[in-house]
């Protein structure tokens, strides 16, 4: 098994290219260790020295490090082996005892807004190693709050991504949109 790597946008994060699919359901984040008990892998990678956050896209695993911690150099080749040890083991990338998220229904802006992010925007970001989220939307206010993840979050250039971006693309589409901010 070969896995390619790539830099992103944001420094302290990689991507791991395994050539097969990571995640097809849809994209997770492990922002925290806390956060990775339903993922084997996720709770592996961090138990190595370092890791910050775990994201899983449709065929990448972005991989944060600590800024403080050890360097890429470093890190890379546990990364890559707890990787391989875990495609080539079957292993699940979820435990089959986490239960999967309900959502409500949506608002006909809301549907609108989750449209375009998932044809238009989600792609693009995923490229770089990232995601975008919708969190919610103030119909009153016209404010569309976005949550960041994998590379994204904490990017240098991801607040520009936002408003050059993103915000000028939603105001296009849905004019009920008048804002776009990130929330943390």
């Amino acid at each position: 098994m070969f896995i390619q790597t790539e830099t992103t946008p944001n420094p302290n994060v990689l991507m791991f290219l395994p050539g097969r699919p990571v995640s097809p359901e849809g994209p997770l984040d492990f922002p925290t260790e806390e956060a990775a008990g339903g993922s084997p892998l996720a709770r592996a990678l961090f138990a190595l020295d370092g890791v910050a956050g775990v994201f899983f896209g449709a065929d990448a695993v972005s991989v944060t490090r600590l800024p403080e911690g050890p360097s890429w150099a470093e890190m890379k080749a546990g990364v890559l082996t707890t990787l391989m040890d875990h495609f080539v083991s079957g292993a699940p990338l979820i435990d089959a005892s986490v239960p999967a998220e309900v959502e409500g229904e949506d608002s006909e802006i809301v549907s609108e807004i989750k449209g375009l992010l998932d044809s238009r925007i989600r792609p693009a970001v995923a490229q770089d190693g990232g995601d975008i989220l919708f969190d919610r939307f103030d119909e009153a206010e016209g404010v569309l709050y976005l949550r960041m993840r994998g590379a994204c979050s904490g990017c240098p250039s991801s607040s520009a991504t936002l408003k050059a971006g993103v915000e000028q693309l939603m105001r296009h589409y849905v004019p009920e949109v008048n804002r776009v901010e990130q929330v943390i």
